[in-house]
This record gives C-alpha cells, sequence and structure tokens, in this order.
C-alpha cells in the first residue's frame, strides 16, 4: 500500500471531525447564550458564525489550483510544484512522478475523447467496469446515511428530549451534550479507518444503530412512560449518535467518491487500458463525486424538511422510518459495498470488473487471481 492509499482515508476522517465538532460548538453557544435577555444573545452567535464564515471565504483565495488545472494549461512548472507540496516529497520520488505520469496520461486520453455521456450508463450497466452500479452505490450510500436519521437528532435535538419528557433546560443541556459525544465519535475514526476497513465500519455500525434505534422507539412508543424508560431513551439516542459520528459519517465521505470515481491510470495491466477508454470514464469520474453530494444533500434536505413535521404530527413514530433505514443499511453494506481500503483507484476498478472479463486474464495470473478473490467477497 502506498503512502497515498494509508492517508486516503485518515485525511477524510480529519476533515469530518471538524464538521461535527462544530455542531457541538453551536448547540453549546445556543445553549450559553438562551439564558440571556439582550442583543448580545443573538449578535455573538451571529457573529461568530461570520467569522468564522469570512475565515473560509478569505482563506479559499490562498489555495493554489490543482496540478491537473496547472498541466491542463502547459504550466508544467507549477503543477509539479503543487504535488511536491501534496506529496511533501521531491519532484523526482517516485510517488511523485507516477501521479504526474497518470495526471499528464489522462489529459492525453482526454484530447482524444469523443464519445457523449449517454443516460442510459447511469442506471443500466452495459460496460465492463460496471459504471451505473458504481454511480448508485456512490449515491445510495450517502442517501441512506441522511435516511438514518442523524440530522433529525442533529436539529431538532432539543424537540425530541422535550417529547421524551424533560423540561426546556435539560433538554437544551442535553442536546449540547449529545452532539458533543457526537463529535467524539468521529475522533476515533482516523485512526482505525485503515486497520479495520470501511466496509466493516459502516457493517457492524449500520448494526449497533439498529439496536439502538430499535431500544428509543420501544421505550417513547410504548404506554404508561415511566422515569426508567425516560433515561433508557435518552441514553439509547446518545449512543446512537456516539455510533453514528464514528462509523457513518467519514467513511461515506470517503466511501462514495471512492467507489464512484473510475481509474484513468495508463500504468495499469494490458486489458484494463483498452476497457477504461471504452467506456469513457472521465466523462464519469466527476459525476461519481458529483453523486455523492446530490444523495447526501437531496436527502438532508427532505429528512430535515420532513423531520420537523414528523415530529409535530406523528411523534415517536417518525423514528420508524429511520430504524427501517438503519436495518436495510446493514445488507446494503454487505451485499453492495465491497471493501476499498488500501487500494488504489485502478484496483478499485477490478473489483466491479465482471467476471468474464477478468476470466480473459490477458495473460496475467497474479491480477487475475487478485480480482477473483476480491468479487467473491
Amino acid at each position: 500500500m502506498s503512502l497515498t492509499e494509508k492517508e486516503r482515508g485518515p485525511e477524510v476522517a480529519l476533515q469530518c471531525i471538524f464538521l461535527v465538532g462544530g455542531c457541538a460548538v453551536a448547540y453549546w453557544v445556543d445553549f450559553g447564550f438562551t439564558h440571556l435577555d439582550n442583543q448580545f444573545s443573538w449578535r455573538f452567535p451571529l457573529a461568530l458564525q461570520s467569522a468564522l464564515a469570512a475565515v473560509s471565504g478569505v482563506g479559499m483565495f490562498m489555495l493554489p489550483d490543482t496540478p491537473r488545472w496547472y498541466y491542463v494549461r502547459g504550466r508544467l512548472d507549477e503543477g509539479d510544484e503543487i504535488l511536491s507540496r501534496l506529496y511533501d516529497r521531491p519532484i523526482l520520488d517516485a510517488n511523485v512522478q507516477s501521479m504526474r505520469d497518470s495526471i499528464l496520461g489522462s489529459l492525453r486520453l482526454e484530447t482524444g475523447e469523443t464519445s457523449k455521456l449517454n443516460l442510459l450508463d447511469l442506471f443500466w450497466d452495459r460496460s465492463n467496469l460496471r459504471v451505473g452500479r458504481r454511480l448508485r452505490i456512490a449515491f445510495l450510500v450517502l442517501s441512506v446515511q441522511q435516511m438514518m436519521g442523524i440530522n433529525i437528532a442533529v436539529y431538532y435535538s432539543v424537540k425530541i428530549f422535550g417529547q421524551v419528557g424533560l423540561s426546556s433546560e435539560m433538554s437544551q443541556l442535553l442536546a449540547a451534550v449529545m452532539n458533543t459525544i457526537f463529535a467524539i465519535g468521529s475522533i476515533f475514526l482516523p485512526f482505525t479507518i485503515e486497520k479495520f476497513g470501511r466496509r466493516n465500519i459502516l457493517l457492524y455500525s449500520a448494526a449497533g444503530l439498529t439496536i439502538c434505534l430499535s431500544i428509543f422507539v420501544a421505550m417513547i412508543g410504548t404506554p404508561n412512560p415511566t422515569l426508567v424508560k425516560q433515561w433508557v431513551a435518552v441514553g439509547a439516542i446518545i449512543v446512537y449518535n456516539l455510533i453514528f459520528g464514528y462509523g457513518w459519517i467519514g467513511v461515506c465521505w470517503l466511501y462514495g467518491p471512492e467507489v464512484g470515481t473510475l481509474s484513468i491510470m495508463l500504468s495499469t495491466v494490458e486489458g484494463l487500458e483498452l476497457t477504461v477508454q471504452k467506456i469513457s470514464p472521465l466523462q464519469f469520474r466527476h459525476i461519481g463525486g458529483a453523486a455523492s453530494a446530490f444523495g447526501e444533500w437531496l436527502f438532508c434536505f427532505i429528512t430535515v424538511f420532513a423531520g420537523g413535521i414528523g415530529l409535530e404530527k406523528v411523534g415517536w413514530k417518525l423514528w420508524l422510518w429511520c430504524l427501517l433505514s438503519c436495518a436495510v443499511a446493514v445488507p446494503f453494506v454487505y451485499f453492495m459495498c465491497p471493501e476499498t481500503t488500501g487500494k488504489t483507484l485502478e484496483e478499485i476498478d477490478l473489483l466491479f470488473q465482471r467476471k468474464t472479463r477478468v476470466e480473459q486474464g490477458h495473460g496475467d495470473d497474479s491480477r487475475e487471481s487478485f480480482s477473483k478473490d476480491e468479487l467473491s467477497q
């Protein structure tokens, strides 16, 4: 495994720590300033988020463009410099040179590419690398993530605890605590994602989320509420957030683009290069990342928009939808999501390559053996 494959998972997981950490900070700011009754109580929270947005906006102007952007415009020296900085190695390093050759090779291929994107390829697998299946997985893994109820829990934390039967102040306090534990769960992912693997983390955490929501629904959905049921429900939803922060935040944002992005490495085995050119991967490479983001934000909007209405109209029964989604996530990951940990993008191509194509072999016994083993998982 190269340095790039080792770092890909931890780096995405690290980004998600800051994402969910912001949710925790927001709830603590809200909890603190709801106890004030003056203009400062709303001016400071608005100023804080505006300041953070300004830092992000200014910071973007300080970011360089990608090496590919420089290479496509013929600015090779600048592209080499950025690539060297990304790897933190000299430009003559073997890993840096390999990536440089891959990018330049892809640009040569792009120059000769003339075919159009066929929308049918998004729904029916006609290619050897199963483009349609990969794009559907990229879309679904983040769609399922949202249907499992995490943004309902984050956005409506106070209302959820209020419906459990807690006071307004206790609900606000527990909302801040729960989102802090949500952020704490994400801290463990960068150190373990390469050890445990994407598929295992998604699979076992989905099973844990199903158990937590089953307990939560059982406690709040039964008649004759008691103090014990109340706090068991609180414990279940807090553990749910802890597991979700670990298993279904960073991994999904990593896994979706990994399987949805087709490799265009020209240094792969003979025959695979021919397959890559045949299916026009350059047209699908950007769609893979876009499919993930589309699934995330489409169902984020649906769950958050409908979540508040649902909690108001049907109360605890809304969680049956989330419980079912958590349960469905287990077979979805088991049957549809192969392991991608430690694999380059071209090796991920082989995971989805049709068996008939692999069996043709082209005389590469080691590559054929790898592909059959992976396809059997």
